[in-house]
């Protein structure tokens, strides 16, 4: 979350991170910027289409599905994913969006590192499926096996359960797969725009803004507004930018006559999602996914420019969760020659000119939270969100998926098997592959099956509901 706020007129620009992810977007309008954690954050985001390749897993007595999801990219592009969070239910088309490990249940994870190797090392990304049942010591795997054996592996990491595959040869696989697991490096995000709130005065080149990406390139533009102010989004050496690569550096180019005002630019570009990607429900609460494969897919970043002539404070302001710290980081810059007073949590707070300060807000984990932030003349900016740091506890929810009023309901698709592709190396590379997506077919034996699981799970849900539940795989 980030908003900036530009002094002299009842004009306000916020910009939202959702789960550690930045973004901006303006909003015109006087008085309060809210900025919501619905709002399109850094990176990819997607729509949870359901478990599409699964077989089965059980802790104690309990069995529920075990497998690939697939995800919808908003702009283009399909992912599939594996649940990192076992005891929360699925929600049916939740909305999730890209994040990094230390804003998700991973940020105090010794084992994250591991479930990458898994990944990489396992089906889709191998999918010479004769090849990782030699290795595994396995008669025979399937797409389905093979899900479920990995799935069941990365929940043994992700939230040290005590999970089994029913299949043998999954279960095989999976022990073979904790047993071989190896620590690796937090994957590079798609695209994310460091600094994305800054400010000063006309005249001036406002930044840097730094982009982080794994794409070749990303096509960078400045909004209508912008350009009609006749602002322009400039390189370090003052050329006008139209696309940049990972690390560039690119600035908000102020004409010095310019009126007090805000701008906005828009990063965008076509790439794989790196494999080992986490990916956090934003519209309601659903179980927290890692990512296993990706085709070509849109991702999208922003940043806004603030800026003032004469004297005063020219305040940025921007939000992201803590998961280490368990709360909210608020974070206030200060481009003016004045100090900036405002107030947050109770408490008053003065930037210097040219200064910064970061303070952790404390918020209860699944609570919606509400912080405020107001200072002189009118300032106001709130930021709203969930803090979704915790695994879930392992009571289970009969491998339902739910819908946001949480009701339990049928699944919208059947599972089916999914093709994708990947090397079938013991390494692969930091981006995922997907080399089709899955289709849509389905057997009456699949169907009964679903159906029988939604019956004999009903009646727990309803005693569930108020725990924190296992899976919420579509069986």
């Amino acid at each position: 979350m980030i908003s900036v706020r530009r002094r002299g007129i009842a004009r306000l620009t916020a910009t939202a991170v959702a789960t550690g992810m930045l973004a901006a977007g303006a909003i015109a309008g006087a008085g309060t910027a809210v900025a919501d954690e619905n709002e399109q954050p850094g990176g990819a985001i997607a729509t949870l289409n359901g478990l599409k390749t699964f077989d089965f897993a059980r802790i104690g007595g309990q069995q529920f599905g075990a497998g690939l999801f697939e995800m919808a990219v908003d702009g283009g592009g399909t992912l599939k994913t594996y649940c990192i969070d076992i005891g929360t239910k699925t929600v049916s088309e939740a909305k999730y969006q890209e994040a990094s490990w230390d804003q998700t249940k991973l940020h105090d994870n010794e084992h994250a590192g591991k479930i990458l190797w898994i990944l990489k090392n396992s089906y889709p990304q191998v999918n010479d499926l004769a090849a990782l049942a030699k290795k595994a010591d396995v008669g025979q795997l399937t797409e389905k096996t093979a899900a479920a054996g990995t799935q069941v592996a990365i929940w043994r990491f992700s939230d040290n359960a005590k999970v089994e595959a029913v299949n043998p040869d999954a279960e095989k696989l999976a022990d073979y797969l904790e047993k071989s697991a190896q620590k690796l490096e937090e994957p590079t995000p798609s695209l994310t725009l460091d600094s994305p709130a800054v400010s000063g005065k006309p005249g001036e080149k406002l930044g840097p803004v730094t982009v982080r990406t794994n794409a070749q390139s990303v096509t960078v533009a400045p909004d209508a507004e912008a350009e009609a102010k006749g602002v322009k989004v400039v390189t370090k050496d003052g050329q006008t930018a139209v696309s940049a690569k990972d690390g560039d550096e690119l600035f908000f180019d102020v004409p010095k006559d310019a009126e007090d005002g805000t701008a906005s630019l828009t990063a965008h570009a076509s790439t794989e999602v790196s494999v080992g990607r986490a990916f956090t429900s934003i519209e309601v609460r659903s179980q927290t996914q890692i990512l296993a494969g990706s085709s070509q897919s849109t991702v999208t970043a922003n940043a806004t420019a603030n800026w003032a002539a004469g004297k005063g404070p020219i305040p940025a302001v921007s939000a992201e969760k803590n998961c280490v710290k368990g709360g909210v980081d608020v974070t206030a810059t200060n481009e003016g020659d004045e100090p900036f007073t405002f107030t947050l949590a109770g408490k008053e707070h003065e930037i210097p000119a040219g200064g910064s300060e970061t303070i952790t807000v404390p918020v209860k984990e699944d609570q919606p939270y509400e912080i405020t932030i107001t200072g002189p003349d009118g300032f106001k900016e709130t930021f709203t969100g969930t803090l979704d740091c915790e695994a879930g506890s392992t009571g289970g929810n009969g491998g339902k998926v739910e819908t946001p009023e949480e009701t339990p309901e049928k699944p919208e698709t059947e599972p089916s098997p999914a093709t994708v592709g990947g090397d079938t190396g013991d390494k692969g590379d930091d981006e995922g592959n997907l080399a089709a997506t899955g289709g849509s077919s389905t057997t009456p034996i699949i169907a009964g099956v679903a159906i029988a699981l939604v019956i004999a799970g009903g009646a727990a849900v309803f005693f569930l509901r108020k725990r924190k539940p296992a899976t919420g795989a579509e069986s």
